[in-house]
């Protein structure tokens, strides 16, 4: 068995989709992990461990609103570090 937040799944595959549209966006790995660790403080965790809690969690990520939630969260993290990118710091 294997515990995990299915929540973190789908927010790097949004993650991907949204920064393909906005390559004005730095694509570090420091600022996208920094984007998406926003992101996922903002949004409740989805943790499975069986099959079906996996699938019961994807059925959740095809309902509106909560496809709505996870963009907006992203979204709220790339104006974040779009201000101020830690990346090249030490």
């Amino acid at each position: 068995m294997q515990l995990r937040n299915y929540m973190e799944d789908l927010v790097w595959q949004r993650l991907d989709e949204l920064l393909e549209a906005n390559p004005k966006f730095c694509q570090c790995e420091q600022c996208r992990y920094d984007v998406a660790s926003l992101a996922l403080n903002s949004l409740p965790p989805q943790y499975v461990v069986t099959n079906q809690g996996e699938a019961y969690a994807k059925v959740k990520s095809l309902e509106q609103q909560f496809t709505v939630d996870v963009i907006a969260a992203i979204v709220n993290g790339i104006k974040i570090v779009s201000a101020k990118p830690h990346h090249g710091k030490a």
